[in-house]
């Protein structure tokens, strides 16, 4: 029997008699939810995640198919471990659910033990690739941090720059949701995620040479030319970290943070030339927080700007440089920016601040 904290199961079906068995044979040991709906079971999922559900095939209105491709098809809902509850006899309905993601078929009518036994087992194996998928997600956000780290202790003149960007994306991030801006993007990008991607977004000036990353005074126009490459270098770099490791969603938003963020919204900006929503989300979010602490920090050939000035700028390169969708929060973030910025300049003088970024590192 799993220990601690009793594990959540959903049972889907719409004959009362394998509810009220399949309750009877696991609540003992699990929580357990009955629902006799695809339309019960989606609004149940708005509140709760189970951790294993049990989903029968032959319903009335939404068949066990039917819900599965929804599921599949949710940022939110498509690691839920499903199966099969059928009195289906057919091998290519097994081929279809295994094909589509279900864990496991059970047959009605379903024997009390069977039942049990199969779902204990199924619950410990998940808790064991969870355990093993956090061990490895670790190693990547630790990774994404010693890479940002070697840009940032190359790059003096544009220290913290790191450190503050990914705390305004973090802040844009919490603005959009609020204001309803991109939901179905927003679903898409979990905050670890996000968070973490965006801190190699500068990752291409490792190939920049020392003596035009560190320059101080005003770049010559080939020098700049030169400077404008890190964001193609940057695309670079990780598309080759993911083909020798094989992938994954952090790498691939790094990708785009790093690719995109000097893109604008009315397709003057580089490495490419996009414009408007065929720029990824990545490189629209990143472009905002880039551009801001540029005004806030100096650089060569300028003077920090105040908040207040900063801003202003920022709202006259909405519809231009900024998706002026995005820039509908940039009013409210003003006093987020400015704290941030402040806790920056009272203690911010470590990279090691980074460690604050909540990523569980």
């Amino acid at each position: 029997m799993l220990q601690g904290i009793k594990k959540m199961i959903f049972v889907v079906d719409d004959s009362d008699t394998n509810l009220a068995m399949a309750k009877q044979v696991l609540e003992k040991q699990f929580k357990v939810m009955t629902v006799s709906t695809g339309e019960r079971l989606f609004s149940l999922l708005e509140k709760f995640r189970p951790d294993l559900i049990l989903l029968d095939i032959e319903m009335p209105v939404m068949n066990g198919f039917e819900i599965l491709e929804r599921m599949k098809n949710s940022e939110g809902l498509k690691d839920i471990p499903i199966i099969f509850l059928t009195s289906l006899r057919d091998s290519k309905v097994e081929v279809r659910g295994l094909e589509m993601g279900i864990v496991d078929f059970i047959s009605k009518p379903f024997s009390g033990p069977v039942l049990l036994n199969r779902v204990r087992v199924h619950l410990e194996v998940d808790a064991i690739i969870r355990e093993r998928t956090a061990q490895a997600e670790n190693m990547h956000y630790n990774m994404m941090f010693v890479l940002a780290d070697l840009v940032e202790s190359r790059d003096e003149k544009s220290g913290g720059h790191i450190w503050r960007t990914t705390r305004f994306m973090k802040a844009l991030k919490q603005a959009m949701i609020d204001s309803d801006i991109y939901v179905d993007e927003m679903k898409q990008l979990d905050d670890k995620t996000i968070e973490s991607a965006a801190m190699l977004h500068d990752i291409g000036k490792i190939s920049i040479p020392d003596e035009i990353l560190k320059k101080t005074d005003k770049f010559e126009p080939a020098e700049f030319e030169v400077m404008r490459t890190h964001a193609v270098k940057g695309e670079i770099i990780i598309e080759t970290m993911i083909a020798r490791t094989g992938g994954n969603k952090l790498l691939e938003n790094a990708k785009y943070f790093a690719a995109y963020h000097h893109e604008k919204w009315d397709g003057t900006g580089y490495p490419y030339g996009l414009k408007g929503m065929d720029i990824p989300i990545q490189g629209r979010m990143m472009a905002v927080v880039d551009f801001y602490d540029n005004l806030i920090m100096s650089r060569p050939g300028k003077s920090a700007l105040s908040d207040e000035e900063a801003m202003e700028i920022m709202m006259m390169e909405v519809g231009t440089y900024f998706d002026p969708e995005i820039g509908r929060v940039l009013p409210e973030l003003g006093d987020k920016f400015a704290e941030i910025r402040r806790a920056w300049e009272n203690g911010g003088d470590s990279f090691e601040l980074e460690l604050e970024l909540e990523l569980e590192l």
